[in-house]
């Protein structure tokens, strides 16, 4: 549904976007990050037709982002970083406005609008205007305005940004709703927790390249190496280390924790525990150590290697 060949934007003597190549499969859900300046809105740009590519190729559902631009944009649903809104129109009448301008039927468009204001827990305020609504519901409304003319292909940049935790909740909800559906969805966020919740895969973006792509968890077994495992003992570790270096090599450890890698946790675990027991220890648990999207996003942007997975 979203395929880019050497896609590339340059302003002047300056290189935005360098040589993207990302494809983006039907219902998959793909997170675009990066610093600031990285790129992600000059390539989200191209994409939806806004912006002509310098080179490269580029194609949102079947169609050529630079000769067939209109079919793109009745493809795609678009909110961008800064959505801009009308303060003084009711909810509704702005998105009815949006409506006519995508060509639906009158009789399609408020059904539809309260379906989606509903969903997003903003239906009660439809006919309030605008300029009475917080932040967050005038993003809510900017994402409906996205979602209403029932596009098989969504690019949103910063969804939840200015949300309180509930909204943001409920929106997520509904990304997750709409991959279900089936839907192709181009997430750009500097939310590291939000992007790993939903993302199918990650591209990560840095002067204009993208420089990493896969799954979270491709992602940190590439990067951040073999599963971490951690085992917390009744007893401390005075005294025993040499011991327990014995038994598996020691990456990290506490007054009474200590951790380890495996390469292969369900034959090298029960092979720890049944040591640990002849040695006398006992153990209260045995875990996988969190490793987080943001050590492997550190990783990256401040590397100058590229790692494709």
């Amino acid at each position: 549904m979203i395929k880019t060949q050497n896609l590339g934007k340059r302003f002047g003597d300056f290189a935005a976007v360098s040589d993207v190549n990302l494809t983006v499969a039907q219902g998959e859900l793909l997170t675009l990050l990066g610093p600031n300046g990285a790129g992600k809105t000059t390539t989200v740009r191209m994409l939806t037709s806004l912006l002509r590519p310098t080179s490269g190729a580029a194609w949102v559902a079947n169609f050529n982002v630079l000769e067939q631009p209109m079919q793109v944009r009745r493809h795609v649903g678009l909110l961008t970083e800064h959505p801009g809104v009308y303060l003084r129109m009711p909810g509704i009448d702005y998105l009815a406005f949006f409506g006519q301008l995508h060509g639906l039927e009158e009789k399609v468009i408020r059904p539809r609008a309260m379906q989606l204001l509903a969903q997003l827990d903003m239906a009660e305020a439809a006919e309030r205007r605008i300029g009475e609504y917080s932040k967050g519901m005038r993003q809510k409304l900017a994402i409906v305005r996205a979602m209403l003319h029932n596009p098989p292909v969504l690019m949103l940049d910063e969804p939840t940004s200015a949300m309180d935790p509930q909204s943001a909740k409920t929106v997520r909800d509904a990304i997750r709703q709409l991959r279900d559906e089936r839907r192709t969805i181009l997430l750009c966020t500097h939310n590291l927790a939000e992007a790993e919740l939903l993302a199918d895969r990650i591209a990560i973006i840095r002067r204009g390249r993208i420089i990493a792509n896969g799954s979270p968890a491709e992602l940190k077994r590439r990067l951040l190496g073999e599963p971490l495992m951690e085992a917390r003992l009744v007893q401390s570790l005075d005294g025993i280390t040499p011991e327990l270096e014995r038994i598996v090599p020691i990456k990290a450890s506490g007054e009474n924790w200590f951790r380890y890698r495996a390469a292969d946790p369900q034959t090298v675990n029960p092979t720890v525990l049944r040591r640990l027991a002849a040695l006398g220890l006992q153990v209260i648990t045995l875990s996988q150590a969190p490793q987080s999207l943001e050590q492997v996003y550190l990783r990256v942007v401040n590397s100058e290697e590229e790692f494709q997975i």
